[in-house]
């Protein structure tokens, strides 16, 4: 089943009570670039730093709302931080309509810069962000997260969800449904 573009939610600013999350533009790339430009993230998401230039081609893809074909949809969020409007990391939403149902899923991910980490603020964005699409129709929440990545898990038990025996890329999936 291909969905419509417009069927799929849009990114809207939300707050929690230490950040802003910011629907992702493309000019949020020169800010994001030095809280992102450290290797030590990339031992769980693999791959090297981007470039600002690379960066901005990402940002230019992701804020399109929707995979180029239709089928998924592309919710971003920058995270700022409100006590000194520092940009700190992303949270975002893959939502999909599974071949099995009309009801919306979603496969989430957060990243933190390295100097904003052990401070909750994942947690915190991850929240907000899971509450928003529960409150648009997504059924189930899934993330995928290296085996050892314990801060990851941590995020992934605060919104619910439990490690299943699915394994891809080296990731375990945790769901809501825990499969």
């Amino acid at each position: 089943m291909t969905d419509h573009p417009a069927s799929w939610p849009a990114a809207v600013p939300l707050t929690t009570p230490r950040l802003v999350l910011e629907p992702l533009r493309v000019d949020h790339a020169p800010e994001a670039v030095t809280v992102f430009d450290d290797v030590r993230l990339h031992t769980w998401t693999g791959g090297t730093p981007d470039s600002l230039a690379q960066l901005v081609s990402r940002y230019e893809r992701q804020s399109a709302g929707r995979s180029p074909d239709g089928t998924r949809g592309w919710l971003n969020w920058i995270l700022r931080r409100t006590s000194d409007d520092r940009v700190i990391g992303t949270v975002q939403a893959t939502v999909y309509r599974p071949a099995s149902g009309n009801a919306l899923e979603a496969s989430v991910a957060w990243v933190i810069g390295t100097a904003h980490q052990n401070e909750g603020y994942g947690r915190e964005a991850a929240l907000a962000m899971a509450s928003w699409l529960r409150a648009r129709g997504v059924a189930e929440l899934a993330a995928y997260i290296r085996p050892g990545h314990d801060a990851s898990a941590a995020v992934a038990r605060a919104l619910g969800l439990r490690a299943s025996a699915v394994v891809e890329e080296d990731e375990v999936r945790w769901s809501d449904s825990g499969t």
